[in-house]
């Protein structure tokens, strides 16, 4: 297998204080920069080889040290928690709903941006949460506080343009919307789309020096980040947003498709959902590059598509009929 050994004995040794490398006789010992053992370990275990235990605890313990880092993984307000908690109850009391809401102005004006916007394409304006519940109902109203929320928690990121991050994130969702239009999940597939690259904004959030050699090499956009980060860090964006909806108790339908996306079908994971959501991100981050055709068709991931059933031109044939504007990206990005 290309960049692995096998006479190479390998064993990671996992402590949040003290971590070892040890390779054969010679002992490497702990304090090595995060850079170095980043990129050490991503040269011993490359993306779609079949990974070691050691390496698979290694990353694990990686992310969630990341996770608990104060700098990286805000933390959700309360009045949110017990918003996000009243929405996912089977009988919702509209009324606590809009009680709840009336204490952050903050979110119900984005919450509000976000029911304006093209997506919906009203006649009228909403100018009102119980107006909103009444004309897009609990389900609708509940996947934008989601995305809200995301949005309102990540404002500002350092090496990150959140216009371009949120303008992405739509269109995946957009796309997404339509290449799972006939799947009934837990989750909405258009909310799966805004909050899958999530975990890009922790990492940088968390991790800005050490992930700043990556960015002069791979833009955040690329088709192959989620590689790149996996050969540099042992672990990508999606294991990170995986591990950041599930601290702030988003559904676990989403947490398991943000966390194998990258990589579906391959880490004992078959949500098909993951799989969408894959081919989603290919599209909109060749998008975003300026891909021609030529370059989808050599970059385009054919085995997660065989398995879905799927062709490129099935896939490009599902574009958005309209592409994020600025003005859309605004209503996350303000």
């Amino acid at each position: 297998m290309e960049g692995y050994c096998p006479a190479l004995a390998v064993t990671i040794a996992v402590d949040i204080e003290a971590v070892q490398i040890r390779c054969a006789d010679a002992v490497a010992p702990a304090g090595p920069s995060p850079s170095d053992l980043y990129w050490t370990l991503g040269s011993i275990c490359k993306r779609g080889e079949t990974a070691t235990l050691e390496h698979e605890q290694f990353a694990k313990a990686r992310v969630q040290q990341l996770l608990e880092s104060p700098m990286a993984l805000p933390s959700i307000p309360r009045v949110m928690a017990l918003l996000l908690s009243e929405l996912d109850k089977e009988e919702v009391d509209l009324i606590k709903v809009s009680s709840l809401l009336a204490q952050d102005p903050v979110m119900t004006a984005r919450l509000l941006r976000l029911s304006n916007s093209a997506r919906f394409k009203l006649n009228t304006s909403i100018s009102s949460v119980p107006e909103a519940l009444a004309i897009l109902g609990v389900l609708e109203v509940r996947e934008m506080t989601y995305a809200a929320a995301v949005a309102g928690a990540f404002r500002h990121v350092g090496g990150v343009d959140m216009e371009k991050f949120w303008r992405y994130s739509l269109n995946t969702a957009k796309l997404m919307r339509r290449l799972a239009a006939d799947r009934k999940t837990g989750v909405t597939a258009f909310t799966v789309g805004i909050l899958h690259a999530i975990g890009e904004l922790v990492i940088h959030r968390g991790l800005s020096r050490e992930i700043a050699p990556l960015n002069a090499k791979v833009s955040i956009f690329s088709p192959q980040r989620a590689e790149a980060e996996h050969e540099f860090l042992g672990f990508s964006y999606a294991q990170v947003g995986a591990g950041f909806a599930r601290a702030w108790n988003l559904p676990p339908m989403l947490v398991e498709v943000l966390e194998h996306h990258d990589a579906p079908f391959v880490r004992g994971s078959y949500e098909p959902m993951a799989g969408i959501l894959h081919l989603a991100a290919w599209r909109c981050r060749a998008e975003e590059m300026g891909y021609s055709y030529v370059d989808l068709a050599e970059t385009f991931p054919d085995t997660t598509a065989l398995a879905l059933k799927l062709d490129m031109d099935a896939v490009l044939e599902r574009d958005p009929i309209e592409w994020t504007q600025r003005h859309e990206a605004t209503a996350f990005s303000a």
